[in-house]
C-alpha cells in the first residue's frame, strides 16, 4: 500500500474515525507466506490488539502510514458496539462482481462495506453483538474484540456509507456462515493451519468431554487458570493447548477461540514475540499441533471409555515400559524432556525478541549518525562559505 492509497476521514464512517483505535500495517513474509503484521503508528515495533498503548487517533496514525508507507488498520474492541466482517476471495478483480454467498451476505447485513487490499475481498463494519461460537469457518470470518482489520477506504458503491446497527441480521449471517458447515471457498488471508482428523465438535460439547475424560480434572484446573504443578504460565499454557489440539483435530482456529475463554489467557497472547509478526499465542499453537500425534476421531465411545495415552498428548503411555524400568522412571524423563524443549522453544523466542530489537537499535543508530554528518557537513559550508 502506497500513500495515494491511504484513506481520508471522509471516506470512512465516523464512527470509526473518532475512535483512537488506529494502526498502521505492513506485509510482511512468514514461512513463505505474506501477512499483515500491525505497527504502533510513529515507530518500528509491532502494534497489539490488546494493548491500547500502541493504537492512535485516526489522524495520528494516517500521518505516520503516510510517511513510511504503511498501511491503516483498525482495531476492534469489546468497549465499542462494532463488529467487522470479513469475506475473503469472493470478488472478482476484473469486474469487481461478487461472488453468490458473499453477495447474500453483504446484502443482508447492508451495512458499510470496503474492498480489502488485495482487492479480492471485502469487509463489513456493522454495529451489534457477535453471538457465542466459533469466529470463523471457511472464508467467513467476525469479530468484535482483540483483532485488526485493514482499512482502504475503497467503498462498494452499493453499500450505505454509514455503519449501521445489525444485530438480527448479524445472528442470522453467524448461524449460516459460520456457526454452520455452510462455508465460502478460498480465502484472502492465510487460514490458521489445520492438521489430523477436524472434529465436528461445538464449543460447549468439546469443553463437556474434555472435562469427562481421564485427565478431565488436570484439563479443567488448567481451562479453570491454574498453573500448580507447572514451572510457569509458558508451560501451563501449552499444556493446556496440547489438549485443545488433541480435542478440536488441530484446529487452529477453534484452539485460539477456546483458549481465549479460558482462565489462562492474557495479554501476551496477542503479543508479537518473532521476528517474523508471529505472536506468542500463534507461535505457542503452531507448536502444540505440531507435537501432537494423534487426535480425537469423532467417535463419543472414545471420550467415556477409560482413556489410553491418546487421549492426551501431554499425558504418556507407561503401560509399554520395559520390565526394568517402572512407569515412574520413565514417566519423569519424559516430563524432563518436555520441560527441556519448552524451555529450548522460551530460549529460541527471548533470542528472535532480541534479534528484532537489535536490527530496530540498528535503525535508530544509523538514522542518528547520518544525522550528525549531515549536520556536521551543514557546518563546515557555512564556515567556508559563510552561508
Amino acid at each position: 500500500m502506497t500513500e495515494c492509497d491511504l484513506p481520508k476521514a471522509a471516506d470512512l464512517p465516523e464512527a470509526m474515525t473518532e475512535r483512537s483505535q488506529w494502526v498502521c500495517w505492513r506485509s510482511q513474509e512468514r514461512k513463505g507466506n505474506q501477512t499483515k503484521v500491525p505497527i504502533e503508528p510513529g515507530t518500528d515495533a509491532y502494534a497489539s490488539a490488546t494493548d491500547p498503548e500502541t493504537w492512535r487517533s485516526f489522524d495520528v496514525a494516517r500521518g505516520a502510514a503516510e510517511a513510511a508507507g504503511f498501511g491503516l488498520g483498525f482495531v476492534f474492541t469489546s468497549d465499542d458496539p462494532l463488529v467487522g466482517v470479513d469475506l475473503d476471495d469472493c470478488r472478482d478483480l476484473a469486474t469487481g462482481a461478487l461472488g453468490e454467498e458473499a453477495q447474500r451476505i453483504v446484502s443482508q447485513l447492508d451495512s458499510y462495506t470496503e474492498v480489502s487490499p488485495s482487492g479480492t475481498g471485502v469487509h463489513v463494519i456493522i454495529e451489534g453483538d457477535l453471538p457465542d461460537g466459533r469466529n470463523r469457518h471457511g472464508s467467513v470470518e467476525v469479530y468484535d474484540d482483540a483483532r485488526f482489520f485493514t482499512v482502504t477506504g475503497t467503498h462498494l458503491s452499493e453499500t450505505p456509507t454509514t455503519v449501521e446497527h445489525r444485530l438480527d441480521e448479524l445472528a442470522a449471517v453467524h448461524s449460516e456462515f459460520v456457526a454452520a458447515e455452510n462455508t465460502l471457498t478460498g480465502s484472502d488471508s492465510q487460514p490458521p493451519a489445520q492438521v489430523g482428523h477436524e472434529s465436528d465438535l461445538t464449543d460447549s460439547e468439546l469443553l463437556t468431554l474434555a472435562r469427562a475424560a481421564t485427565n478431565g480434572e488436570k484439563f479443567a484446573r488448567l481451562y479453570s487458570g491454574s498453573i500448580a504443578g507447572y514451572p510457569s504460565q509458558s508451560e501451563a499454557d501449552m499444556a493446556l493447548c496440547s489438549m485443545l489440539a488433541f480435542w478440536t483435530g488441530g484446529d487452529a482456529s477453534q484452539m485460539d477461540r477456546l483458549f481465549r475463554r479460558s482462565g489462562l489467557f492474557r495479554g501476551k497472547w496477542d503479543e508479537v514475540h518473532f521476528s517474523d509478526g508471529a505472536t506468542y499465542g500463534e507461535r505457542t499453537i503452531e507448536r502444540a499441533i505440531a507435537g501432537t500425534s494423534e487426535f480425537y476421531g469423532g467417535d463419543i465411545s472414545e471420550a467415556w471409555a477409560p482413556f489410553d495415552h491418546r487421549s492426551d498428548p501431554t499425558e504418556h503411555d507407561t503401560t509399554v515400559s520395559p520390565a526394568h524400568e517402572s512407569p515412574r522412571t520413565i514417566t519423569g524423563r519424559t516430563e524432563a524432556l518436555d520441560i527441556l524443549r519448552e524451555k529450548l522453544d522460551e530460549l529460541e523466542e527471548a533470542n528472535e525478541q532480541l534479534q528484532a530489537e537489535l536490527m530496530a537499535e540498528r535503525t535508530r543508530r544509523k538514522a542518528a549518525e547520518d544525522e550528525l554528518a549531515e549536520q556536521a557537513d551543514s557546518g563546515i559550508i557555512e564556515r567556508l562559505f559563510g552561508w
